[in-house]
Formats: C-alpha cells, structure tokens, sequence
C-alpha cells in the first residue's frame, strides 16, 4: 500500500511539474473578489476550519476572462459549452492530490473528493487556475453533491436574466451554501 501511495505521488508529482504545478512554481491568480493579495504558491497551508467551504487564502476563486455578462450567450447559456473549457482529469486529478496535501486531509484516497471549481464553470469561472480549484469532500453534512443544484440555479438565473453574472459568481465564491438566499432565489 505504501508503494502505490509514493508511485501515486511521484506520478501526480511528474504530471504536475510538467504542467508548471510543481509546489513553489505555480502562483495563484489574485482572489476572484477583487481584493488586493500577493500571489502565494500551492505548497501554502490550507486549512480543514472552513469545510463545507474552501480555505479561502487558498481558494479565493478565479473568473474565465472570455466569460462577461455581454458574452453568456456564447459562453455560459450555450448547452453543452463547459465541456469546451473542462480541464482534463488528467490535469485535475493531479492537482487534487497536491491541494488534498495542503489541505491536510487524513484521508488521503482522491476517489473521496472532487476537484471541484468553486466559482462553477457555469458561472465562467476559471477552468485551470488552481486558486479556482480544491478538493471538496464527497462526505459530511453538505457533501461536493450539494453545490451542484446551486451552480445550477445560479446559471439559471444568469441565462434568464433574473441575476447578474457578476452578483452570482460573487455570492458563490462567498459562500456556496448562502448564495441562493442571498441573491433571493
């Protein structure tokens, strides 16, 4: 068991490295709320405190720049178009073995978390940037599952005009769990 552990992470590790994620070479992009903050690396400290939310200096959330409320009819509120922009798992599962490190996740198996955007690709949020990217648990009280009705709604409401994309992926990257009743839907 041991082995296939350090052949899982040197492989993750590989695949990282070639994809310019190596801990300490990747800077995160600054948060998606607009507030000023240095750039940090991936090899940061994430902590557990926040759960059913993502550490927030490690995952501030990122936005797609090609995804504005003049372009979600091209974009966000054409079917089928995250599948355009979806990084592959080759790529995310990577990363999630790194991010489930930082995180400190006792358990360790990556089949226990999704790699999960937390501003959704629904809402344009950044598909590559690993400070839009973590590993949500499958377990507990409001398991990675719960948010997917959420991103849901909120694209819903951005394609039918009822929220403004910028207001949605605001409340989403905020907290998750509180978006809907913040925006009043």
């Amino acid at each position: 068991m041991m082995l296939r552990h350090r052949l899982t992470v040197t492989a993750s590790a590989a695949v990282l490295a070639a994809a310019g994620l190596a801990a300490g070479t990747a800077q995160a992009a600054a948060p998606a709320h607009g507030t000023a903050q240095k750039a940090r690396t991936l090899a940061a400290s994430c902590s557990q405190a926040y759960l059913p939310l993502p550490d927030p200096s490690c995952t501030p959330g990122a936005y797609n720049p090609d995804v504005t409320q003049a372009t979600i009819g091209q974009t966000i509120c054409v079917s089928g178009w995250t599948a355009t922009v979806r990084p592959s798992t080759s790529y995310t599962n990577a990363l999630k073995v790194q991010q489930i490190a930082a995180y400190g996740y006792a358990d360790t198996s990556t089949a226990d978390y999704e790699e999960d955007h937390l501003v959704p690709l629904e809402l344009g949020g950044a598909p590559r940037d690993p400070a839009n990217l973590w590993p949500e648990p499958r377990y507990g009280s409001q398991p990675a599952q719960s948010k997917d009705s959420v991103e849901t709604k909120l694209k819903n409401a951005v394609c039918g005009g009822r929220a403004g994309l910028d207001d949605a992926r605001a409340a989403i990257a905020k907290d998750w769990t509180t978006a809907l009743s913040v925006l009043g839907l």
